[in-house]
């Protein structure tokens, strides 16, 4: 990456208070399904596709990362553009289903974009992929943790327009696993998600690591998507003395879960993954049921750095104080990496824009300084986010 988009991204942050047109504010025009109007430029603009779950299960996911998608489209055009040129967005919901995902990313090479962002979970990127690569227009996934998604695991080859902000599964499970070691738990038990990939690669690298620093697993039992009563499960689980339990999982199963452990009488703590990070987490499963659980997570708008201080300050600013999620976070990272890469390539061509993505080095962004690996994830640092009566605190931060 070039040094001067560095320096813009940061000017960018510490100056978004004064930008007079923030999304959120009304002044964001995309083009939408019901007939928004698209952002206003003279000349030639640079489409970014935004494929994002506005709607349905995962909601909560793609609306904030759409968010922060926007808050960087804004104050970059605000500044001039990317290579003289402003960003037009154009604004699609795949209702969180992973059919209407790869319809609407056909859609969108029909409109002509230089790249797609999204959407946020593994399923719906997956089944966008195929026609995208096809097509030869790179996708940024913010948020889809999966090993699968930047590597064929039929071919165990590398998916040349495939690249996301966020880090993998299996680097997840290991955080956590490593974080109940280090506070001297020696048995957990795993509570995972059966019909979901998300969770169980979560679980396979946790167990994994938990065992081999000398930890011992001593109940494995399992849910699947759509489950609200875990009561009987849980009084087993129980029964087995664990001292640590572990449930990777989405925030639709695990905040009723949580609600109902500590109904039953189990005190221990208990982790998760990123998919705990929701705002309905806490509506549901209440404070005083989440104290003493701890989950990964990509940062933490609590964090002291200036580049999450500014940030969350022109998010709060264009968002009626709203605070940032991850989620908020990684779309906001993901167009500013691709912004990073257009201005790099000296050109928003699709191809250009995957060549350069492919070699993005030191990239400064929210959510941490990252470096695509061969593998086209991002070598960053990951956090253990604790909640304390309601409140996210953040534990720890884990460098790779």
């Amino acid at each position: 990456m070039k040094k001067s988009f560095k320096r813009k991204a940061i000017s960018l942050l510490t100056t978004a208070l004064l930008l007079g047109s923030l999304a959120g504010c009304g002044n964001g025009e995309t083009s939408t399904e019901d007939g928004g109007t698209n952002t206003a430029t003279s000349g030639e603009t640079i489409k970014i596709g935004l494929n994002m779950e506005l709607s349905g299960d995962t909601a909560s996911y793609g609306s904030n990362a759409r968010d922060g998608a926007m808050l960087a489209i804004n104050e970059l055009n605000a500044a001039g553009g990317v290579l003289g040129m402003q960003i037009e967005p154009i604004e699609r919901d795949n209702k969180s289903d992973a059919a209407e995902a790869a319809t609407l990313s056909a859609a969108l090479i029909g409109e002509e974009i230089a790249v797609q962002v999204g959407p946020l979970t593994s399923g719906c990127v997956n089944a966008s992929i195929p026609v995208l690569s096809e097509a030869g227009i790179p996708i940024v996934a913010p948020a889809a943790t999966a090993a699968n998604i930047t590597v064929d695991p039929d071919t165990n080859e590398v998916r040349p327009y495939v690249f996301r902000v966020c880090f993998i599964d299996p680097f997840q499970g290991t955080l956590m696993a490593q974080f109940a070691l280090d506070s001297g738990y020696t048995t957990a038990a795993i509570y995972k998600d059966t019909s979901s990939d998300y969770s169980q690669g979560l679980a396979e690298s946790f167990k994994t690591t938990f065992e081999a620093g000398g930890g011992t697993i001593v109940a494995e039992e399992g849910f699947t998507s759509g489950d609200r009563d875990f009561r009987a499960t849980l009084n087993k689980i129980k029964g087995t003395n664990p001292e640590f339990l572990y449930v990777p999982g989405y925030y639709q199963e695990v905040a009723p879960l949580i609600k109902q452990a500590r109904e039953a009488g189990i005190t221990i703590p208990m982790g998760g993954g990123d998919g705990w990070d929701s705002p309905d987490t806490l509506s549901v499963a209440g404070a005083d049921a989440l104290n003493n659980c701890f989950f990964t997570n990509h940062y933490s708008s609590e964090d002291a750095d200036e580049k999450v201080v500014a940030f969350v300050t022109a998010y709060k600013a264009a968002y009626n104080d709203k605070t940032p999620d991850a989620f908020a976070a990684l779309g906001y990272d993901a167009i500013m990496a691709v912004a990073s890469a257009i201005e790099s390539a000296g050109s928003a061509d699709p191809q250009a824009i995957t060549d350069a993505l492919a070699s993005l080095t030191d990239f400064e962004g929210v959510t941490g300084t990252m470096t695509m690996d061969e593998q086209h994830n991002p070598i960053k640092a990951g956090v253990i986010i604790e909640y304390v009566d309601g409140a996210q605190v953040m534990n720890t931060r884990i460098e790779p």
